[in-house]
């Protein structure tokens, strides 16, 4: 969970003022002396009031990982999801408040020790009209704040210590289905575009070494300024964590995607980062010309032909993933 649960204004202001009243009916029963216990009572609620409020703010600052100090990865991930700019906009407005409320603390106390008796209760409401007018002026933040709780509840757990493998490429060509059979993960599949809208992440372990192999939504071949925000997770996932890369072809066309876009994708995948490629021919089963195919499939190092919805091929997959592991080692 990245963010804690986040009040309304009402919730935050309700919280204060409730409390506030409960800490003055436990003074009235106190033995201040009559004439000085009214004050006392009002500056109790004040103070109150702005201390609950304030932890209230301070322990949503208090919990929120700083972003700054996150990898890399989940930096892009936040901030193709929601905007880093506007979430550290939204937890200064926080940081605002808890500076304004201090200060009236301090200031309406001061007002009502100073005061006659008589005034105490007007004071003490001109105080709560203050705070409750600051905390309103974030109400925007505070909706911000809960909208990115939500976007962000099903931000993917990465193991930075694992081999990483991104399966990559247009969708509906077979992506989740190779993570399903490859891993334990569980991923929604479906015969229609963009199933994955967000990535998901399977674990397995082979001879003692752990892998990581990540489910990126569909990558379509255009430019990343007309991508969408899921392509754009792909990216992320792509930039960040790849060691090596999955791409899949979808060696039957029937995702509706014709083999030269595909290998456009490749190559420009290829061309930006610069890691290892396994190239995957998947759906051999549902092949028709197989003359037009192998046109693309001699394009590309060392291809993989498999039918993944059945299981056919996946065991080469795994072996040239060890294969990769061990030349890496080999090269340190």
């Amino acid at each position: 969970m990245f963010l804690p649960t986040i009040p309304t204004p009402e919730e935050a202001l309700d919280k204060g003022f409730n409390r506030a009243k409960k800490a003055a009916n436990k003074a009235r029963t106190s033995k201040i002396p009559h004439q000085l216990k009214s004050k006392r009572i009002e500056e109790i609620r004040v103070r109150t009031a702005c201390q609950v409020i304030q932890e209230t703010f301070k322990s949503i600052l208090e919990k929120t990982p700083q972003v700054e100090q996150m990898p890399l990865f989940y930096q892009d991930y936040i901030d193709v999801a929601v905007g880093v700019d506007q979430l550290k906009k939204s937890l200064g407005a926080l940081n605002w408040v808890v500076g304004i409320l201090a200060k009236l603390e301090g200031q309406y106390a001061q007002k009502i020790r100073r005061g006659s008796p008589e005034s105490a209760a007007k004071i003490r409401r001109e105080a709560y009209g203050r705070i409750s007018s600051v905390v309103n002026r974030i109400r925007d933040e505070l909706e911000f704040l809960d909208y990115t709780k939500a976007r962000l509840r099903n931000m993917p757990t990465v193991d930075f210590e694992a081999v990483t493998a991104v399966i990559a490429g247009f969708p509906n060509v077979g992506k989740s289905t190779l993570l399903r059979q490859i891993t334990t993960a569980e991923p929604k599949v479906a015969d229609y575009p963009f199933t994955t809208t967000g990535i998901q992440i399977g674990h397995l372990e082979r001879k003692w070494q752990k892998y990581q192999i990540i489910d990126t939504p569909g990558l379509l071949d255009r430019p990343i300024d007309d991508m969408n925000t899921i392509e754009l997770n792909a990216m992320v996932a792509l930039e960040h964590l790849a060691e090596v890369v999955l791409y899949i072809f979808d060696a039957s066309e029937t995702s509706g995607y014709p083999l030269e876009n595909q290998f456009m994708l490749y190559e420009s995948i290829k061309k930006i980062f610069k890691i290892p490629i396994i190239c995957i021919f998947n759906k051999m089963d549902l092949v028709e010309n197989i003359n037009y195919l192998n046109e693309y499939i001699h394009k590309v190092d060392e291809p993989i032909l498999v039918t993944a919805s059945e299981g056919s091929g996946i065991s080469q997959v795994m072996d040239k993933l060890e294969e990769f592991k061990d030349d890496e080692k080999r090269n340190r």
